[in-house]
């Protein structure tokens, strides 16, 4: 968030590092170079699950995980690794590990011909139905609204270390929050919200594949709520050309850039899907003295907004480098921008300190930090993971930071079935927010990257037990706390008012048990049931909230 007399950073150099790598990458020699283009797998597909599961088991160390979706070419290559590293296994764990591989094999059957040499190249493939879901929600409760003032405290310092780098309380009113929480007890979902009462939802995929050089995409979805509402629209469309070490992607397309399964700052699939223009590499690419590396590059416009008559309709791009040094460490840069459009100073003077700068005088609004992943083999490949990104920057580290930090245990037990993630998020006072784009880092309403919205903290804590690949029990715990840190005066409506009453702290502790099974040989099932109960609900001293959420999703190759 920049402030117009606040200078904060005179040269931003994260994009400076992002062309500095993707030069690099011109020198750089990949084995993938050759590689299918592949449609993507959907965020919330169990095949995250089961890439996860094997490389927590030790079958897989070429990963690199903070870039998402993954194209089915690369979990592809991911199974066929874990194949040839089976014999490192024994027993029970061996006989899992060798049907977590068949099973994503199964889902990517194509990319896994195509990379052993098992199916020739058609020249032109189309599949009407490649995968399907349909999917009913009964919830009875109400979403949390964002739309708060908080205070800013301002004179910061970097990782809470020090302070000045901005000034004491420089502005005498609050900064004002945005957004809307999406559906109470089910995050990640693509921008669908689910009202009270019975929502039904369908949705089903499309593929054509010309030779090995294109592959496309369509994902139709129709949203029945019984509040009277149908919804019928686009999920996904776009086509791919390349692969391996370079490919463009245009169309429409969820993304998600940061180590955590449950919360990204910079960009996460809680928005609607963004229409994109993206360049990246789906698989890893060696270059020299580095390691294996993955980037993404993309370029959207969000939705024209008016904010009490402020009129803005930035264009969006965002950037991740993510680089695997050894085995066992992974480090990312992101990056997601606002910038010009519609009603602001769009002079070439402007849009050069939007580019390069990050002061109070450039047309723009950044989200930028870094990730780190850590591998430990010895203690059972737990893994400790971090995301720290600020909503500024002063000379080269992001300030006012928002984080995520996890740990994820995969051998809880030694059969391999049981595993255990934490994972922590701070939302900082004033993420999100911004003075030049009033509406804040947001597309539609909703926030571009974390659903708990800024000035809040949740901890949350999954388990989860295999009895087979298609067949394990999830059992989550989530507390959420708002308005411990920022709290103002507010009249009636919540506004902010000097003589008013001060906002109350929220918390919310919720559970949720999840089941996936079986149904036949295409189809599985996933049934779900959360509650969760909430004290000073949006921050109104005394008002309680329960809210209650049923979800069974019918999956066909999903």
């Amino acid at each position: 968030m920049k402030r117009p007399h606040v200078v904060l950073c005179r040269v931003n150099v994260y994009p400076l590092i992002g062309v500095f790598f993707l030069l690099l990458l011109l020198f750089a020699r990949s084995a993938e170079s050759a590689e299918p283009a592949s449609t993507n797998i959907p965020l919330d597909s169990p095949v995250y699950l089961y890439l996860d599961k094997l490389i927590g088991l030790g079958l897989i160390t070429s990963d690199i995980r903070g870039i998402k979706p993954y194209s089915r070419a690369e979990a592809a290559r991911m199974a066929l690794e874990a194949e040839q590293n089976l014999g490192n296994l024994e027993g029970k764990k061996g006989r899992f590990a060798a049907e977590l591989v068949q099973r994503i094999k199964q889902l990517a059957t194509r990319e896994v011909s195509l990379k052993t040499g098992m199916d020739e190249v058609s020249t032109f493939s189309f599949t009407p139905i490649a995968s399907a879901r349909l999917r009913s929600v009964y919830l009875d409760g109400v979403a949390r609204s964002y739309e708060r003032p908080v205070h800013d405290p301002g004179n910061d310092g970097v990782f809470g270390i020090g302070s000045g780098l901005r000034p004491v309380n420089p502005y005498p009113s609050p900064v004002q929050q945005h957004g809307v929480e999406g559906t109470p007890l089910l995050e990640g979902n693509e921008g669908a919200r689910y009202l009270k009462n019975v929502n039904v939802q369908f949705q089903f995929s499309a593929e054509a594949h010309l030779t090995r050089y294109a592959a496309a995409l369509i994902e139709p979805l129709v949203l029945y709520q019984r509040s009277g509402s149908t919804e019928v629209y686009v999920n996904k469309g776009y086509l791919k050309l390349g692969g391996g070490s370079f490919e463009l992607e245009v169309g429409r397309d969820a993304a998600w850039l940061g180590p955590g399964t449950r919360t990204a700052i910079t960009l996460s699939n809680n928005t609607r899907n963004l229409d994109l223009v993206k360049l990246s590499s789906p698989e890893p690419v060696s270059v020299p003295y580095l390691g294996a590396l993955k980037y993404a590059l993309m370029v959207s416009q969000l939705d024209r907004t008016d904010t009490n008559g402020v009129v803005r309709q930035p264009w969006f791009y965002a950037f991740k480098l993510a680089v695997k040094p050894t085995n066992s460490l992974e480090i990312g840069l992101n990056l997601g921008r606002q910038q010009g459009g519609t009603g602001v100073n769009n002079s070439f003077g402007a849009t050069v300190r939007g580019l390069l700068g990050g002061t109070g005088a450039d047309n723009s609004n950044s989200v930028a930090g870094f990730d780190i992943r850590l591998r430990i083999p010895r203690w059972n490949n737990m893994e400790l993971y971090g995301e720290l990104s600020g909503e500024d920057a002063a000379s080269f580290w992001p300030i006012v930071e928002s984080y995520v930090a996890g740990i994820y245990l995969p051998n809880l037990t030694s059969d391999g079935r049981n595993e255990l993630r934490f994972e922590f998020y701070y939302g900082n006072n004033i993420l999100s927010t911004n003075g030049t784009f009033p509406e804040g880092y947001m597309y539609r309403g909703m926030n571009l990257g974390p659903f708990q919205g800024g000035a809040a903290q949740q901890l949350s804590l999954r388990f989860t037990h295999f009895f087979s690949p298609r067949n394990y029990l999830s059992l989550d715990y989530i507390r959420t706390v708002r308005g411990n840190q920022g709290t103002v005066r507010v009249n009636r409506l919540g506004s902010f008012d000097p003589l008013g009453t001060m906002q109350a702290e929220e918390t919310a502790n919720a559970g949720r048990i999840s089941w996936s099974f079986p149904v036949s040989k295409g189809l599985d099932m996933h049934a779900m049931y959360g509650f969760e109960r909430i004290e000073n609900f949006n921050l109104r001293d005394g008002v309680g909230q329960n809210n209650h959420l049923i979800k069974i999703d019918l999956g066909y190759n999903y």
